[in-house]
């Protein structure tokens, strides 16, 4: 069984899958040239992965980005010999309309933001290839670039686009269809390309965009071209680009191969993590388990397991459980987060991580890790962490209760056993959130005596008590008042509005300062999540709804 994502406006169930592979592409096609990998944008107009609308001009759906954000990981992990990616299209004078605007008319509330949210993890997933993988990405803008598809150019590292007198760049969310560039447009145009606020006003109120000379002054472009020399410059750029990477030209690829999964009426059932929801309580209980033992001690031996190391393994199926749980549960609101196994086998394959994060394998895990616990940072649940008696929070699985919105621990003796909590090296920077802090250090705003008072503790297993002296989790309740704490605290928090607490968690969370992934996040909660409700763009005759009818658009003129 798939995944399942509930299209409300629809009144039925959809299977979507979020695993796929290059022989099951229908809108990309991946080849590889040297140290070049070129991803080529052919979109399949009746390959929509709903029915009702057809992908025209390289317009993407939901569908198209899971392709995307596939070959991706597989450059990553598959082929360490690439060290630049030029992304293009094979279609003739258009390089990507952007998002389907027919798709986004159809969807509901939720298919809509949950669609881009994955879409703008997917430009963040180019982004931090580049900054932690030694690849690099040049967008060769071959025509018409709008919308989703100048966000797409604006996740890579540099633009360039062909100067043939009618290819331009643009935004044309707000004056088309009502709403913002809100997969992270409005936000990189800005904050990464540093175009200036007169420059970026008019260019996002201007459906026809910026093109030529103009584009490349105002910072929207890096480079344009002529079309006859467009395709030699496009390759000898992406040389350039590969020369400066230090990914491995001679190293074996490792293959990802298809994740176990299975689905039933209680929950999501993989290798090392289990889902169980209970759909009365409005909860979904993942449980994250170790390996008994450590059996890949060596380089060697952990290459030779692949896909089926602990920490890769244990991330994608985490990572698909996430996406699943996103699409397809909407009304499991509080995500209660478990662990079990042994904390010692964690800490040692914490410490061989760091130990060995120079080699281009272990640097990919550990980005695999990054990326996903990021992806929990960002999804608009509640988030407990349960610690009790046989649970394994340390090091890297400790990463995923510092995530919680709260941490529950539980004082026993009980049978001489124990919670205990473990922190390792890995709690303090190797895996940031997309603040780009680790979690350690925003959970207590950035003091460094509290922080080295911490690092002293790496490695000793904490009581109840210790921890919550430590401040490392919210309450510590003893075996006389456990099950009543826990069952109002979960009671209360699924009782309540789950916009308002969408709003809370994404403020908390992330606290003080900003990065440009804070601010494309904190807005896609926040302002398109209220622009995708008003009338203006999705009422009857709002401008996301009468797009391409030729009926007038009907604005409610007041400035709220």
């Amino acid at each position: 069984m798939d995944l399942v994502a509930t299209q409300e406006s629809q009144g039925k169930k959809e299977a979507v899958d979020f695993q796929t592979d290059p022989s099951r592409y229908k809108h990309w096609r991946l080849s590889f040239d040297g140290p070049v990998a070129t991803l080529t944008m052919d979109v399949a107009e009746d390959g929509g992965i709903r029915p009702g609308y057809k992908l025209k001009l390289n317009s993407y759906d939901l569908g198209v980005d899971i392709e995307l954000h596939d070959a991706l990981q597989r450059i990553r992990f598959e082929h360490p010999e690439i060290r630049s990616v030029v992304i293009t299209s094979a279609k003739n004078r258009i390089f990507c309309s952007g998002a389907n605007i027919y798709m986004l008319g159809l969807s509901s509330h939720a298919w809509k933001v949950n669609f881009c949210k994955f879409t703008n993890e997917t430009r963040n997933g180019i982004e931090d290839a580049s900054a932690h993988s030694g690849l690099k990405f040049l967008a060769a803008c071959n025509g018409t670039t709008a919308g989703g598809g100048y966000e797409l150019a604006l996740a890579c590292d540099e633009i360039i686009l062909v100067d043939d007198r009618s290819s331009a760049v643009s935004l044309p969310e707000l004056p088309l269809l009502g709403v913002l560039p809100g997969t992270g447009g409005l936000t990189r145009v800005t904050d990464k390309r540093n175009v200036r606020r007169d420059h970026a006003d008019m260019f996002c109120t201007n459906p026809d965009g910026v093109r030529g000379q103009r584009a490349k002054e105002w910072r929207l472009v890096d480079e344009v071209v002529k079309p006859q020399q467009f395709a030699e410059h496009i390759k000898q750029r992406a040389l350039k680009l590969a020369g400066e990477s230090d990914r491995p030209a001679e190293a074996k690829g490792v293959a990802l191969t298809p994740l176990k999964r299975t689905i039933d009426e209680r929950g999501l059932h993989y290798g090392f993590v289990d889902v169980q929801w209970n759909r009365e309580a409005r909860t979904a209980m993942i449980t994250v388990r170790t390996p008994e033992s450590v059996t890949e001690d060596s380089l060697e031996k952990v290459i030779a397991a692949g896909a089926n190391w602990w920490p890769l393994q244990m991330a994608r199926e985490l990572d698909d459980a996430i996406l699943t749980l996103r699409a397809s549960e909407l009304d499991l609101g509080l995500w209660i987060i478990k662990t079990a196994g042994n904390p010692g086998v964690v800490l040692a394959i914490d410490e061989f991580i760091l130990n060995h994060q120079g080699n281009w394998f272990v640097r990919e895990v550990l980005g695999m890790l990054r990326r996903t616990f990021a992806r929990v940072d960002v999804t608009s649940r509640s988030i407990y962490a349960i610690v009790e008696p046989g649970a394994c929070f340390a090091g890297t699985l400790l990463e995923l209760a510092l995530a919680a919105d709260r941490i529950y621990m539980r004082d026993t003796q009980e049978n001489g056993s124990s919670a205990s909590m473990t922190l390792s090296k890995m709690n303090f920077g190797p895996l940031p959130m997309v603040n780009r802090i680790s979690r350690m250090a925003a959970r207590f705003y950035g003091d460094e005596a509290q922080l080295e008072a911490l690092r002293c503790e790496t490695g000793k297993k904490l009581s109840a008590r210790e921890a919550l002296e430590a401040g490392l989790v919210t309450a510590a309740p003893d075996d006389l008042d456990w099950e009543d704490e826990i069952r109002q605290a979960i009671e209360s928090r699924a009782a309540q509005s789950p916009d308002a607490l969408t709003g809370l968690e994404a403020n908390l969370r992330f606290g003080p300062g900003e990065t440009l992934e804070t601010r494309i996040f904190g807005r896609l909660s926040a302002w398109q999540n209220w622009i995708f409700i008003r009338p203006n763009a999705v009422g009857a005759s709002g401008a996301l709804k009468v797009y391409g009818t030729g009926a007038p658009v009907k604005f409610n003129w007041e400035r709220v």
